[in-house]
């Protein structure tokens, strides 16, 4: 089997594989449901829990006391056979114990079959900031198996990677998972939020927007990009939206690798609109203020990338970033505002997009059409005060191939962000409300006492009990 690069994928025979983690990293597994999310700790395979409930998974010899050997190998044993049909997803982890994965020497990951031979292999060369990383996956797919090289890096550490498939990191939810599923801790009750009280029942926009609308522009693209599904012009920032600053977009075109300055942007939430002529690999980071790779917005294979990203402008300094593409390019950085609002009409496009929902409570319809990874994740912005910065994601949908998905969307204003989205898909809304009138001023309400504590739920019938320190090892320091 050749070497593959970041995002191939190939089948691999449906055996037991041993896999390879180099050089020197900590490695782990995570098997994931349908979902997208791990159904409680026994899913999370690391050194202090080597071995899944099931036994499908678990790590051997030199792994099991977290980083390599003397060649810093660690070994993961994935019994493909052998994994419960509820799980879809096997993720191979790595993550470092100091330094970042940049620093990491002939990082590579490789899956063995029982005669030894090499059936796939990933060799990392653009690590970064990154402290912890989805280094391949093993997915279902066709009945059979499927080895993917996925490199996706996360600056926040393995906090950040557990988050995004449902494991809870927080202080007081210690180990506990997001969304339930069989033998899985029953999450506790979010605090109540005291109302707060409301100076003024209008929304007093950050930025004043002109009445008259601007007459239409009739953009002149520089590169044609071909699209699976019609791909909408910048709209125009209106006044119902006031989370972000309103500027005039900026736009560049160039060809091939580059690094991007754009300067004079007030700091917080941007939009990067990139499309890329040409097929090949497109990949897109923010550089930190040390010139560092931070935050990676793009790993896509796609021919003819075109995509609507959600990044922030730092506080100090331009925002930077820095380019992966064969061919001509254009991008395009534009106010958090100028995103498509959901309504109960359908939204089609084709790749990454961000969405706003202003509306009260309703259900968002996906309906997916791509081969690859369909990730959503929506920022709450009601409670949020700083303009500047984002607050916490929630990842809803974390998907492979052709989906139709529904999810509760909470009262607007609310970020949706399809962060990954390789293929064609079109969105609405479902049972939609309106939105509640703003809360007159009144005092703040003695809080009431603290529900009892909910019951630790007992082990669902062969399952082990998990009693782990999933949360020690998640959150210790990077």
């Amino acid at each position: 089997m050749g070497e593959m690069v970041k995002g191939g994928n190939a089948f691999v025979p449906s055996v037991p594989l041993r896999i390879a983690v180099r050089h020197g990293l900590d490695a782990a597994a995570m098997l994931l449901t349908e979902a997208g999310r791990v159904r409680g700790d026994g899913d999370v395979v690391f050194h202090g829990a080597p071995v899944h409930p099931s036994g499908a998974v678990r790590l051997t010899g030199d792994g099991v006391g977290g980083v390599g050997g003397e060649d810093g190998t660690a070994w993961l044993e994935v019994g493909l056979p052998t994994v419960e049909e509820e799980i879809v997803r096997v993720l191979v982890v790595g993550s470092t114990e100091s330094g970042a994965m940049r620093d990491v020497a002939g990082l590579s990951v490789e899956a063995f079959a029982p005669d030894g031979t090499s059936v796939a292999r990933y060799d990392v060369t653009d690590g970064g900031g990154e402290t912890a990383m989805v280094l391949a996956e093993l997915y279902r797919r066709a009945g059979g198996w499927k080895f993917r090289a996925v490199g996706q890096g996360y600056v926040d550490g393995l906090a950040g990677l557990a988050t995004d498939h449902g494991v809870d990191v927080a202080e007081d939810g210690a180990g506990q998972v997001a969304e339930g599923g069989a033998g899985s801790p029953v999450p506790a009750p979010a605090a109540p939020v005291p109302p707060v009280a409301v100076p003024s029942p209008a929304p007093v926009p950050t930025v004043a927007v002109p009445s008259p609308p601007p007459a239409p522009a009739a953009p002149v693209p520089t590169v044609a990009v071909p699209s699976p599904a019609p791909v909408p012009p910048a709209t125009v920032p209106s006044a119902d939206w006031s989370f972000g600053a309103v500027f005039e977009p900026y736009t560049q075109t160039g060809r091939d690798n580059d690094v991007i300055t754009v300067d004079g942007l007030p700091p917080g939430p941007v939009i990067v609109d990139l499309a890329v002529e040409d097929e090949g690999y497109t990949g897109l980071w923010t550089l930190d203020w040390r010139n560092k790779q931070k935050d990676n917005l793009v790993n896509s294979t796609e021919p003819s990338f075109r995509g609507r990203l959600l990044t922030e402008v730092p506080g100090r300094g331009p925002l930077r970033l820095r380019l992966q593409a064969e061919g001509r390019w254009r991008i395009q950085v534009l106010p958090l505002a100028t995103g498509r609002r959901l309504t109960e009409e359908w939204l089609e496009c084709g790749g990454p997009d961000v969405l706003l929902h202003t509306a009260g409570t309703a259900d968002l319809a996906i309906r997916y059409r791509g081969d690859d990874n369909l990730i959503v994740h929506l920022y709450e912005l009601a409670e949020h005060q700083d303009p500047t910065a984002l607050p916490r994601h929630e990842n809803v949908v974390n998907e492979i191939g052709r989906r139709r998905e529904t999810v509760p969307l909470p009262e607007g204003p609310v970020i949706v962000y399809l962060k990954m989205a390789d293929g064609p898909w079109r969105a609405r809304l479902k049972g939609l409300q309106p939105h509640s009138a703003p809360l007159d001023p009144v005092p703040m309400p003695v809080p009431a006492p603290a529900p009892a504590p909910i019951p630790a739920p007992v082990p669902a019938p062969g399952k082990a009990p998990e009693v782990r320190k999933v949360r020690d090892w998640l959150r210790r320091g990077r």
